[in-house]
């Protein structure tokens, strides 16, 4: 068993290493959130240090300008390249209307998951316009934060609302996500050790401005590798999505496996250098390796989901835990980041049947 105690909050700042762990953008993502949550400035040195480009990308500048945004906060060393950030939030947040526009396709998705950890917390609902990548390599896609992890956030006593308005792909952008957020002073955190029954299944795939016999030969291909049926049409299981407003091209194929306890996102881009036969065999290899594991979440939403739980864990003085089918360096380093930041210790142990237990208890 592994373990990561966190030291508790106070008024002395959050010091973080980006070179640690996988040593990404994660970190200051994290790191900016915990400075908001706990109001408490954030120190971070060598961010992005493990990266082949260095330092602050532009979609990264815009994360740390939402946390400023969202909190009235100020910072230094927020430009591009920057490999170091001193950032201080205002004694209280900024709910209303936020509109944060990244040039080019850097993810939308990730700022939101930046400044929303604190914003479940706020005094008033919100609302963010956010306009840059939806379905990005490295990423979370739109599919995956609206079927997967809002559905979570809501269980936790949130309101959260998501709508695309256009979807942006790599390398043009343009993508446009509505979020309607109503915090509550009150999570209650729960346990995800199950999946519960099987209770809907389907695939759908957006192909915006590429010859139409692609995302067919997409979808039938994987029809074949998961033995679902091959009809196509709105309400079936192969679902083709209209991407006419859509800035292009791009190419997404999404597989859904719907549980009580839980909803799975599985995602391929297409791309110039794979065959449509490849992007869908890739998905039906990643909906194959979790049916394989007993665990509850997947790698990437076990990723995810573990700030967020933490919160709640925190300011309810509730234990809660979930199970996932791998843990990854990248969710290694979140719950050492997070225990820079939150008053609580964050719990790993391997199981049978390719499943780790994940448990959250508060300091």
């Amino acid at each position: 068993m592994n373990t990561q105690r966190s030291r508790t909050p106070a008024a002395d700042p959050i010091v973080l290493d980006g070179s640690e762990g996988e040593g990404g953008g994660q970190i200051l993502r994290t790191g900016l959130a915990l400075s908001l949550l706990t109001q408490r400035p954030l120190q971070i040195e060598r961010i992005r240090a493990k990266r082949p480009k260095p330092g602050l990308m532009r979609q990264h500048l815009t994360c740390v300008k939402a946390a400023m945004a969202v909190s009235g906060g100020q910072a230094q060393g927020a430009e591009i390249g920057s490999t170091q950030l001193h950032f201080v939030p205002s004694a209280s947040l900024q709910a209303g209307d936020h509109h944060f526009h990244i040039p080019g396709a850097g993810s939308s998705l990730l700022v939101l998951q930046t400044v929303l950890p604190a914003l479940m917390l706020a005094d008033a609902p919100c609302t963010l316009v956010l306009e840059g990548g939806t379905h990005n390599p490295l990423a979370p896609p739109f599919e995956a934060v609206a079927y997967s992890y809002a559905p979570l956030l809501r269980r936790l006593g949130i309101g959260l609302d998501l709508q695309l308005q256009r979807r942006g792909f790599m390398p043009a952008g343009g993508g446009c996500v509505e979020v309607r957020l109503t915090p509550s002073s009150r999570l209650v955190p729960f346990d995800v050790c199950e999946r519960g029954a099987l209770q809907a299944m389907w695939a759908e795939v957006v192909a915006p401005h590429l010859k139409q016999d692609i995302p067919v030969r997409e979808l039938h291909t994987l029809s074949d590798c998961l033995g679902w049926p091959k009809e196509i049409g709105p309400d079936k299981t192969l679902r083709l999505m209209d991407g006419k407003a859509d800035p292009g091209p791009g190419n997404a194929l999404t597989a859904v496996l719907a549980y009580e306890h839980v909803t799975e996102v599985f995602q391929e881009l297409g791309s110039q250098r794979r065959s449509a036969e490849t992007v869908a065999r890739r998905v039906a290899q990643q909906v194959a390796h979790y049916q394989r594991s007993s665990g509850a979440l997947g790698e990437h939403l076990a990723d995810q989901w573990m700030l967020p739980l933490a919160v709640a864990v925190w300011r309810s003085g509730q234990a809660a835990r979930y199970t996932c089918t791998h843990l990854s360096p990248h969710t290694r380093t979140q719950a050492h980041t997070i225990a820079q930041g939150l008053p609580v210790h964050i719990e790993f142990e391997t199981l049978g049947s390719g499943c780790t237990h994940v448990h959250i208890t508060p300091a």
